[in-house]
């Protein structure tokens, strides 16, 4: 990764914090980059995440300074089936970033979509929104449409409210309920406040239901809608700062 930036003027902020705020990447994936001794502090390789920067440090990743945080953006993506959300794929498989207009800024992703599942996926500029967007604790829901195998047993799915155990996983309440079924196959409502990793469908499968087909609809307050596969639209900056409340001065 090569970025060209400089240190956010705030003091006293963890070193984490101050890449997501630049928008390099998510606070999670910036303690990533301290593990594997590619962040530096005025030159000396950072050990730990909570470093302490303050105001006239210099930080550097693979060498580059930061530079100062860009305007906090989001956008709506809808992603289609077959692409991977992350920069490169050893393999060579296509990637969302492969499909993403060459103007747009540099972003990243608010959580993410396995390869085969499709729909909303939110994109930013800043990795602090990013991580606030994916925390259980802000409480926002992820709305699912999965089509399933199998005669679907609603009670089954009512249970789910109580949150479900899958091979020592713990899995918190899970809204699921049947929209229809046809013949062998149904299609199922489904949101969650979680969104561990492959989290559908590993308690679809667990309940006997195989998944093949899974679009996300609605990420907390933003919906899908009519947005075609593979467009983007960007939130405006006032209805963004409404839905984030007393948290957008925070998040700047």
């Amino acid at each position: 990764m090569k970025i060209s930036m400089n240190i956010s003027p705030n003091s006293g902020e963890r070193i984490a914090k101050v890449i997501a705020h630049a928008g390099v990447a998510s606070r999670r994936a910036a303690e990533t980059l301290i593990a594997e001794k590619r962040v530096a502090l005025n030159g000396k390789t950072v050990t730990t995440p909570a470093t302490l920067v303050n105001a006239g440090d210099t930080v550097t990743v693979d060498g580059e300074a930061l530079a100062a945080p860009s305007p906090m953006r989001l956008w709506l993506y809808h992603k289609a089936p077959g692409l991977l959300v992350t920069h490169k794929d050893p393999q060579g498989r296509p990637t969302i970033f492969d499909k993403l207009p060459e103007t747009l800024p540099r972003v990243i992703t608010v959580g993410r979509l396995d390869f085969n599942s499709e729909g909303l996926l939110l994109l930013t500029t800043s990795g602090a929104l990013a991580r606030h967007l994916e925390l259980p604790s802000t409480g926002w829901t992820r709305r699912y449409r999965v089509r399933v195998y199998g005669r679907v047993d609603a009670a089954r799915l009512a249970a789910l409210a109580d949150g479900v155990t899958v091979e020592g996983m713990q899995y918190g309440p899970i809204t699921a309920s049947l929209e229809r079924q046809q013949g062998s196959n149904a299609w199922i409502s489904i949101a969650i406040k979680e969104g561990k990793n492959r989290e559908v469908r590993r308690v679809m499968e667990h309940l006997g239901y195989p998944v093949s087909r899974l679009i996300r609809v609605a990420y907390g307050a933003f919906q899908l809608g009519a947005l075609p596969p593979g467009d983007l639209r960007e939130i405006p900056a006032k209805m963004l700062h409404e839905q984030l409340g007393d948290a957008a001065v925070r998040l700047g």
